[in-house]
């Protein structure tokens, strides 16, 4: 019955790209809990208070239905007061959030220019929506002003839409939100930023890259709640218009149970962290400024400035190497292979979080140093 389930599996045992579910061993340097607030005592104390006046753990139903709580109600007004926004509204995850918002708010006649390393779950979306897309070459803002360009020439009609990372997952460095944002404006199109990696860390209070830009009124961003935030679930911000045409028209909020109420309880708590706790931002960029410099002595890595550092190594069999022997003394550092990563970019994708101090960064660089030795020897 199978059978061509397995044939798939062995295909990528043979590749050596089948994936497994581990454990978490070791000290962290994978997770993107950058600012440690997952297991803080602070989102404890947040949630126990949440229980404590009977804030409900499940739902019951979609929003639309019975699973609307007044939780959801204010984390979506704090936070799109928080993000500078005219609105905010809230998922269960920030895949389902991109999914959500690319395959209902682009209309039949638009175009969406995405960057060749936007989030799988953007690609999903655009699968699943009706407009026109196209690819630009990564952080090239010229790129982008050529599809757009070529579409208008080619009779394109519709509105252009912009869709790019603030901070990319897998490289660590920063979209040119602004080149970006002045060539929606010139086209009048939209720009929409998923913030994902840079919520709670970077930006004005941990708001963002793309936090002077929020608030105008062709500015759509992603901030999830799982990551820096400590919790789950993520909030899409913007024009009122296109929340409320999320509400009525998006099928994954629609057909979706709700997000639990005690976990929108825990985000608020967390957004209220990021606004008043910046030694937690300070920490984690001393850490990265830290680890930048151990890589570019002892490893001769060029920093990526930020607290995602990739460490690429080519073919998919070194990475994986690589990896298990970190994890062998003792550092959770995992290989990222494609298709996560473009061919011949397999690398380590090394997290820096408040959960490791500069003594077991200094070490792991050390480490890793021995490590990269071995593999070219």
């Amino acid at each position: 019955m199978y059978k061509n389930h397995e044939r798939a599996l062995e295909a990528l045992t043979r590749r050596g790209r089948r994936r497994a579910l581990t454990a978490r061993t070791g000290l962290d340097f994978s997770s993107n809990d950058y600012l440690g607030l997952a297991q803080s005592p602070e989102l404890k104390q947040a949630a126990r208070a949440a229980i404590d006046r009977d804030v409900a753990i499940g739902s019951g139903g979609s929003r639309l239905l019975r699973g609307n709580d007044r939780e959801h109600e204010a984390l979506e007004s704090e936070a799109a007061a928080f993000f500078g926004a005219e609105s905010a509204l809230f998922f269960a995850g920030g895949f389902l959030a991109n999914v959500a918002l690319f395959s209902t708010l682009p209309q039949r006649g638009d175009l969406v220019v995405h960057d060749a390393l936007i989030h799988a779950s953007v690609h999903d979306g655009l699968r699943m929506g009706k407009a026109e897309r196209a690819e630009a070459r990564h952080n090239d803002p010229q790129a982008f002003e050529d599809a757009i360009a070529d579409w208008r020439a080619a009779g394109g009609t519709g509105t252009p839409w912009i869709a790019v990372e603030s901070l990319y997952s897998m490289d660590g460095d920063r979209a040119p939100l602004d080149d970006l944002a002045a060539i929606a404006r010139k086209h009048d199109g939209v720009l929409v930023i998923d913030e994902a990696h840079a919520t709670g860390v970077l930006g004005s209070m941990g708001r963002g890259l793309g936090a002077h830009l929020e608030g105008q009124p062709n500015v759509v961003a992603l901030h999830t709640c799982g990551k820096a935030l400590g919790a789950m679930g993520a909030l899409v911000t913007g024009p009122q218009v296109l929340c409320d045409f999320l509400v009525n028209r998006s099928r994954p909020f629609i057909y979706a149970t709700a997000p639990s109420p005690l976990i929108a309880a825990i985000v608020r708590a967390a957004l209220l962290i990021c606004r008043f706790d910046s030694p937690r931002r300070e920490k984690l960029a001393a850490l990265v400024a830290f680890t930048g410099a151990q890589l570019s002595q002892q490893c001769g890595i060029e920093p990526s400035g930020t607290h995602i550092q990739p460490v690429i190594v080519g073919a998919d069999e070194r990475a994986t190497r690589l990896a298990a022997a970190m994890q062998e003394r003792g550092y959770d550092i995992r290989a990222v292979r494609p298709p996560t990563v473009p061919e011949g970019t397999a690398r380590l994708r090394i997290s820096l979080t408040l959960n490791v101090d500069e003594v077991q960064v200094g070490a792991m660089v050390a480490a890793l140093a021995e490590e990269l030795k071995r593999l070219d020897a």
